[in-house]
């Protein structure tokens, strides 16, 4: 790895953010206005232009992602105690927000390629019990969507898609959150695209907008009409300035991201053992992460690679290790033990996610790849 270390860490990801002085103009016009959150003037217009820029017809945003997931959950009426199908090569959010609603998750192993549900295997966990399958968009690599929406039709299930890495991600010109009954955008610090905290909810059906505004809002319609149990979901003012100022940048990284995706695949790809998961053709990458899969034939194991770049101030991470059957509160359920996740098992010890965003110096990504390149130097 050379003789070489870095002053400076580098980190897995760096926030994006907008110009201070052109935020510092949007503050001042809250201040004027004295309206910081409830649904002001500048929420509603990122709700508007993110209906144009991830091309669904409905978007409701949310102060964070997972209240965002919890409240769309809610919002199908899943019966109370059913079983909803899901990944646990996910975040954390995914599984606790389906317990939360009061229904059990049913983990289904994933694709060794895509590393997404394995839809070909959602059909034979299917039970009386089930109402609903949860897809989460792994680093950008959208689920098989049309077999998915085949076995909801015909076993009538609702889909609810966890898109947190996949935002503007489309396939055949198609919006990767038109597919299914909802799907959830988070817009955390760590996302291309931020709110600082946020998500938002899109769908296809126009009865879902009343019922998403009340469970973000207490219920509450007016001053003296409460016609549902909601929470408190609302993205204020401030956010929504960063989002609308974000919205008009994050294509710039997203080039950015381009390149020095194609400088890390002109060096990793000839190295012996590393595996550089690949985006289908006619889906279009939304620059989230930069994975890498650690092969058998790499000379040493994902998690030494991930300690020894860490020694060279190259922090990298293990995403998603461990997986959520792996936690203290699913891996003593019977179900989970006698579930067949042997891809999922086998790819959370291979996964390696490196620094990946558009403020990344040439020089920086260089010793990055010397790192695994030359890892048992």
């Amino acid at each position: 790895m050379g003789n070489l270390l870095l002053k400076d860490k580098v980190f897995v990801t760096q926030p994006v953010l907008p110009e201070l002085s052109d935020f510092n103009k949007y503050l001042q016009e809250i201040w004027q206005s004295k309206w910081l959150t409830n649904m002001g003037s500048k929420h509603n217009e990122l709700e508007n232009e993110l209906k144009s820029v991830l091309k669904v017809p409905y978007v409701s945003l949310f102060n964070n992602g997972t209240i965002a997931l919890l409240t769309a959950i809610k919002a199908l009426d899943l019966p109370y105690g059913s079983e909803v199908i899901t990944t646990p090569f996910t975040f954390a959010a995914t599984p606790h927000c389906i317990v939360w609603n009061g229904l059990k998750p049913v983990f289904c192993d994933v694709e060794p390629d895509t590393m997404t549900i394995n839809a070909d295997k959602i059909e034979s966990l299917i039970t009386p019990k089930t109402s609903a399958i949860v897809g989460v968009h792994v680093y950008g690599f959208p689920c098989d969507v049309e077999k998915i929406d085949k076995i909801a039709k015909n076993y009538n299930l609702k889909v609810i898609y966890d898109a947190a890495h996949a935002f503007s991600t489309e396939i055949d010109g198609k919006g990767i959150g038109a597919f299914g009954d909802i799907t959830m955008f988070s817009f955390h610090a760590t996302k291309l695209f931020n709110t600082i905290e946020g998500g938002c909810l899109t769908y296809n059906n126009p009865e879902l907008v009343k019922k998403v505004y009340n469970l973000r809002n207490f219920g509450i319609r007016s001053e003296e009409l409460v016609e549902d149990i909601g929470i408190n979901g609302k993205l204020d003012e401030i956010r929504s300035a960063v989002g609308l100022l974000n919205l008009k940048i994050y294509k710039e990284e997203q080039r950015k991201r381009e390149k020095i995706r194609e400088f890390y695949n002109s060096r990793l790809s000839k190295v012996i053992g590393i595996r550089i998961p690949q985006m289908p053709d006619n889906v279009t990458n939304s620059y989230q992460y930069y994975p890498i899969v650690i092969e058998d034939d790499y000379p040493i194991s994902r998690n030494e690679l991930y300690d020894r770049l860490k020694q060279r101030n190259i922090l990298t991470r293990k995403y998603f290790y461990p997986a959520c059957t792996d936690y203290e509160c699913y891996k003593n359920d019977l179900a989970v033990k006698l579930a067949d996740l042997s891809v999922v098992n086998d790819i959370k010890n291979r996964v390696l996610c490196l620094p990946f965003y558009g403020a990344l110096q040439e020089n920086e990504l260089a010793y990055i790849c010397e790192g695994v390149e030359n890892a048992c130097q």
